[in-house]
């Protein structure tokens, strides 16, 4: 097994290609400052699009270029509730008389758990 190993070759291996005829990308050095005033620099292309805030490499907050690019504010949003959903398809006027309607319902026995139908069946009964 030994005489089929590649010697002269390092364990993580090598590159035996060369960079003759290899054309790089430009590049460029952008600069990021975080609240702790760790600065450090990250190698982009010329073409990518520069973002306003890096993780800081030593203590992962925040950094904001010192290029004076500005993060962009996004709109929010306002949360939308249930409540909110239910008032885009009903009125208040609505929902009062559905609810005493419902209300009726439970109360007569015709709707609701199966407990409360015996206990009112009972008292019907004894009442009758």
């Amino acid at each position: 097994m030994a005489e089929r190993t590649l010697r002269g070759a390092r364990l993580g291996g090598q590159s035996f290609e060369d960079e003759r005829g290899i054309e790089f990308a430009a590049r460029q050095q952008v600069g990021y400052r975080c609240k702790q005033d760790h600065e450090f620099e990250i190698t982009m292309s010329v073409e990518a699009d520069i973002p306003a805030v890096w993780e800081c490499p030593r203590c992962g907050e925040e950094a904001l270029s010192t290029q004076g690019i500005e993060k962009e504010v996004k709109a929010e949003k306002p949360v939308r509730t249930h409540w909110d959903m239910l008032l885009e398809r009903r009125s208040e006027k609505e929902l009062e008389d559905i609810l005493k309607e419902r209300l009726e319902l439970l109360r007569g026995g015709e709707i609701g758990p199966a407990h409360l139908h015996r206990a009112n069946a009972k008292k019907r009964k004894a009442s009758a």
